[in-house]
């Protein structure tokens, strides 16, 4: 949320707390600014690896005020590579917080114990018609497909602000393309992220591919951000 919290008071501390606090090993963020004036031209993904200790991947989405906006990933485990991917869209794109901001996915190939994983993160379009969430749900499954045939990494996992409820054609169409939801399969009750504060929807997810598992997954109830950060416990075989 650009370094806010939902009451737009700074929160990359509590951001870090709540990642060592949960002790995540791998994280993954969206709206994340670098050195944009409105964020005081701090540089956030630098900051979030110095008060976490983690590494950082950041993919910028747009030129955003003076500065870069997109997203990150955290990792506990180095980093072997990573790289932006924009997504396909047709909808006119204006800016950072706009309907249509371009968006993009964040592949990072991490070197977990053993094996490499590859990590997809993402923040898919938030306007009301759905065309483009279906557009750019397409783009992101022909690249978890891609990573598949790589055969170099034990798993793929995918997530991140899918702005798509359960009952939505962009989660069915992942679903169909043999993305399992992490909380279908280990969470229980409702999974709402959003708002932080009364949280009434569920529109973020991890997606398993292949013979990942999961043995948990559980919204955490902070309010670090505007969301409320899902936590799922990745099992491999």
């Amino acid at each position: 949320h650009a370094g806010q919290d939902a009451a737009h008071a700074p929160n990359l501390p509590r951001v870090a707390a709540l990642v060592r606090e949960v002790g995540a090993d791998v994280v993954l963020l969206q709206e994340v600014d670098r050195g944009t004036r409105r964020s005081g031209g701090v540089d956030q993904p630098a900051t979030l690896r110095r008060l976490t200790g983690y590494e950082v991947a950041f993919g910028k989405t747009l030129d955003f005020d003076g500065g870069e906006y997109g997203i990150a990933i955290l990792s506990r485990w180095p980093i072997a590579r990573d790289t932006l991917v924009r997504l396909p869209g047709d909808q006119p794109q204006d800016g950072a917080g706009d309907t249509h901001e371009p968006r993009g996915a964040l592949l990072a190939t991490i070197s977990a114990p053993g094996g490499a994983i590859t990590v997809i993160d993402t923040h898919l379009d938030q306007s009301r018609d759905d065309r483009w969430r279906r557009q750019e749900l397409r783009a992101i499954v022909a690249l978890a497909d891609s990573a598949r045939r790589d055969g170099t990494v034990r798993a793929i996992l995918v997530g991140g602000d899918f702005n798509s409820t359960p009952e939505s054609e962009v989660h069915a169409a992942a679903l169909r393309a043999g993305l399992r939801d992490a909380w279908a399969v280990c969470g229980s009750g409702d999974g709402f992220t959003f708002p932080a504060d009364s949280a009434v929807k569920r529109i973020d997810y991890l997606y398993l591919t292949g013979d990942a598992g999961c043995r948990e997954a559980r919204v955490v109830p902070a309010d670090a951000s505007d969301h409320r950060p899902v936590l799922v416990r990745v099992t491999l075989p």
